[in-house]
């Protein structure tokens, strides 16, 4: 079996929804495309789009250096 044809098996999280504003401020959503070591996932393993992947990112980084998420999880 040649290992290319194989895929990884990624963590498939929800969609972001219609309804669902990517925000720095809204923490509860952005909490959900973080991971245990405090690091962004991944756009196969968020399942988003490159225009959502974006945003959620630049709002990631914001609310990091507003002291609203951490940098690191210990």
């Amino acid at each position: 079996m040649c290992m290319d044809k194989i895929k990884k098996n990624y963590i498939r999280l929800p969609m972001i929804g219609s309804g669902d504003i990517i925000d720095y401020k809204n923490i509860s959503l952005i909490s959900r495309f973080i991971s245990e070591q405090g690091k962004i996932l991944s756009r196969e393993t968020n399942n988003l789009n490159l225009k959502q992947q974006r945003y959620l990112t630049i709002a990631i980084k914001k609310a990091r250096i507003l002291s609203l998420l951490m940098f690191k999880n210990k």
